[in-house]
């Protein structure tokens, strides 16, 4: 009983906060996701309740090691009632992505290259400047990598989105 007495002012105050019923500011986006992969990235809203796919591409190299994967995810927005930032929302989603590597290593004459599997989360901000087609975004993408190279939890992985704003 005393838990459900300190959730229940939470989860009121979160409810006034959000707002899922509000259509988002802008239907497709194209660009980059910059961190840990750099990526292309494309983000389409399927409807106004705020459910989006993205999807991308990226890229990341150090030491001996390569790799490139491809992502696709399924997120939720929700408007953050703030004033003076009205196209805040935060949103949250799952994912899969599939990872191509390759690991050289001169020293130990040890050449390797697999694919690897990840189920991904994701939680965010995401904003859309009014008068510009610019959004940017900022998130947290937890990552299960389920087979091969790196197997196991990372959650280092995350990205600072810009797009283009093509559909409004």
């Amino acid at each position: 009983m005393k838990r459900l007495l300190f959730f229940l002012p939470l989860l009121f105050s979160f409810m006034l906060i959000t707002n899922s019923a509000t259509a988002q500011e802008y239907r497709t986006a194209v660009g980059a996701r910059l961190g840990y992969p750099l990526s292309l990235s494309i983000k389409h809203f399927l409807n106004d309740n705020g459910h989006a796919v993205e999807a991308y591409v990226g890229t990341r190299g150090g030491g001996y090691g390569r790799w490139v994967n491809l992502s696709a995810s399924y997120q939720v927005h929700n408007l953050l009632d703030i004033e003076g930032l009205e196209g805040l929302y935060w949103y949250y989603g799952g994912g899969a992505s599939v990872f191509f590597w390759n690991f050289n290593d001169p020293f130990l004459d040890d050449n390797n290259s697999a694919a690897s599997f990840g189920i991904q989360g994701y939680l965010g901000l995401d904003y859309a400047f009014r008068g510009t087609p610019v959004n940017i975004s900022v998130d947290w993408v937890p990552t299960v990598f389920i087979n091969g190279y790196g197997s196991g939890f990372g959650a280092g992985y995350g990205n600072v989105g810009i797009r283009y704003i093509l559909g409004q």
